[in-house]
């Protein structure tokens, strides 16, 4: 096998593998809170929706990206090229979506609180679920090209305007439909990072003046929960920020061109999934409860040392 092909394929591979095992842990832990509190706090119920997302992202992306890397052929028909393109487009619109939704709930959780702002803020819990159906409804409204356009690969050159994907080919068949389909996808991307970047923006000036109001005085150690919270979302934020400028970049390229490199296409699967695969280490390493679960599972795992000495004796 090809040096840059093994590279690419263990590439793929490593970052398939932690991203699966990453959101998986931070769904079975919130599962566990679900089951052991009374209610999810709503900072809560959208990371674990976001986990979801990404997982998705990750099953229908990664893993057939990463066959088709090692040379696996011929793994989807057509309808099943529709199925995981059209699984893969609203998981990834809703990975930025659900993250800029998070966004903007706890900017409005740490506004000063005013007359229609306080009753916003008593609402906000209520609002979280209906807001996940407008945003399933609204990505699958605007991803409803995709099976259309997608295919198993066939057999010869691939034909202009079609995205090789390996595992499958989107074939737009003309210019038209090629740019209005990328117009429309990177529009809604634009649209939802201006709003995620303008709301960490508030929740940083938000930061700065509360630090400037407690100067002077002792801080509790470690800050309160909705600091923790907010600083765990701009981080979320900056990572899916940094990612999307480089996936954008390329993909702003790609339609440019009538044909695609492979290659190019490769490197934009590999850099718009990093997000999907690093964010949950970082609600991990961030999110209390999410890190108590695990240090409590890992607990039980182990076998009790009194237990294991008198064997040993």
């Amino acid at each position: 096998m090809d040096l840059c092909v093994t590279i690419k394929g263990v590439s793929f591979l490593l970052q398939t593998g932690m991203g699966i095992l990453g959101n998986t842990v931070v769904l079975l832990a919130y599962v566990h809170i679900f089951y052991t509190e009374p209610k999810l706090l709503p900072v809560d119920m959208i990371l674990c929706h976001l986990a979801f997302a990404n997982l998705m992202l990750l099953l229908t992306r990664c893993i057939p990206q990463t066959m088709t890397v090692f040379g696996l052929r011929d793994l989807l028909n057509d309808p099943g090229c529709k199925v995981v393109i059209y699984a893969y487009r609203i998981g990834r619109a809703l990975s930025v979506c659900i993250t800029c939704m998070l966004s903007v709930f706890q900017a409005v959780t740490l506004a000063p609180a005013g007359p229609r702002l306080s009753r916003l803020k008593l609402a906000l819990p209520s609002l979280v679920l209906p807001t996940f159906a407008g945003l399933w409804l609204l990505n699958m409204a605007i991803c409803i090209a995709a099976p259309f356009f997608s295919m198993a690969p066939r057999n010869g050159t691939v034909p202009a305007f079609t995205l090789n994907l390996g595992f499958c080919h989107v074939d737009f068949r003309d210019s038209l439909s090629y740019v209005i389909n990328g117009v429309a996808v990177s529009g809604r991307d634009f649209g939802f990072v201006a709003l995620m970047v303008g709301s960490s923006g508030y929740i940083l000036l938000l930061l700065h003046r509360h630090s400037c109001q407690v100067r002077g005085i002792r801080r509790p150690q470690g800050g309160g929960a909705e600091t923790r919270a907010a600083k765990t979302v701009i981080t979320l934020v900056v990572l899916y920020a940094v990612f999307f400028g480089i996936d954008n970049a390329i993909w702003i390229y790609m339609l440019t061109v009538a044909k695609v490199s492979p290659v190019v296409a490769d490197m934009r699967v590999f850099f718009s999934s990093c997000y999907a695969s690093l964010s949950p280490y970082f609600i991990i390493s961030s999110n209390k409860k999410v890190k108590a679960k695990i240090v409590c599972a890992a607990e039980q795992n182990q076998p009790p040392v009194d237990n294991q000495e008198s064997r040993d004796k």
